[in-house]
């Protein structure tokens, strides 16, 4: 059986850490900024995790365990 290839759109998007949890960024911060607050733009800004019922499907895209 072939290597499994990893889902590029998914790799640009989420990081796998050592724990085992899957990073990512927060999106809706690129262009329209002038309806939401300062305070929505600035929690926007910290990186999150995905949540742990899509934890399973990300890690599939990204081949990672």
């Amino acid at each position: 059986m072939p290597k499994m290839k990893t889902r590029k759109g998914a790799a640009k998007r989420f990081k796998a850490t050592k724990s085992g949890k899957v990073k990512l960024k927060r999106s809706k911060l690129r262009h329209i900024l002038t309806s939401k607050s300062t305070k929505v733009k600035r929690h926007m800004r910290a990186t999150g995790y995905v949540a742990k019922a899509d934890e399973k499907a990300v890690k599939r895209l990204l081949n990672a365990s």
